[in-house]
């Protein structure tokens, strides 16, 4: 199966950014079950006092998902896409929210720190999701949070058959309709490429994360999409 990579992947994410939130919109609890995902981090005190990095933040719908559950945080907020960072950038935002244009696996120039990092729909889209979470696990500080907001299957051939049903039903349509057929059906396959959960959560732990979990979200994406919690380790580790 055909999917779009690295810089093409970045280019049909520019040319769907102006219309990206109209098409998110017709998803029902999308932007409810990222605030979700964004609460089950379990940030202390609002996130006073914290730097969080929100990665792969698309139009800015996964950062108002992590402001809303860490409203005095620092929040800087990455993505590879230059129109959708351009979209997220022009909303209304608190100071202590800032944005950068950089690929998930260059967060050298984004800096480290971090005491917590949100991922939404994130990893199936890069080519190497193993040094991604190295370059996060190096990001973060010892013990910090991590939440992957992922459609990663449970395995079952139902689900599967939902999620395959749902995009050809409503989500190709409106992206043919939206002129971004080619990026709708890489979201359509990209989902059915990568990792079930249990792949996933063995990725993680062999990347050098500890205390992974992952969570249902309700409603017809329960089994499709998850939440998918983990912890840096205690004590700072070279990148393997």
């Amino acid at each position: 199966m055909t999917l779009l990579h690295d810089g093409e992947l970045s280019a049909a994410f520019d040319h769907a950014a102006r219309r990206y939130d109209l098409l998110t919109a017709v998803n029902p609890g999308y932007r409810a079950d990222l605030r979700r995902s964004a609460r089950r981090l379990r940030l202390p005190g609002g996130g006073r006092g914290l730097r969080l990095l929100d990665l792969g933040c698309g139009t800015g719908a996964s950062t108002a998902a992590l402001l809303a559950s860490a409203p005095h945080a620092e929040i800087v907020a990455v993505d590879a896409s230059a129109g959708m960072l351009e979209r997220a950038a022009a909303k209304p935002w608190p100071p202590g929210v800032s944005f950068v244009h950089a690929p998930a696996e260059e967060l050298a120039g984004v800096g480290g720190g971090f005491d917590a990092v949100f991922a939404a729909y994130l990893f199936r889209n890069v080519t190497d999701p193993d040094a991604v979470l190295a370059a996060v696990r190096t990001a973060l500080e010892p013990g910090g949070r991590l939440a992957v907001h992922e459609y990663t299957l449970s395995g079952s051939a139902a689900h599967r058959a939902v999620w395959t049903a749902v995009c050809r039903g409503i989500v190709l349509p409106a992206g043919r309709l939206a002129g971004d057929g080619g990026l709708y059906r890489h979201l359509w396959r990209s989902v059915l490429a990568f990792d079930t959960v249990p792949e996933f959560t063995a990725r993680l732990r062999r990347t050098g994360f500890r205390q992974v979990r992952a969570l249902p979200l309700p409603g017809w994406q329960t089994g499709i999409t998850h939440t998918v919690l983990a912890a840096a380790p205690d004590v700072r580790q070279e990148t393997p």
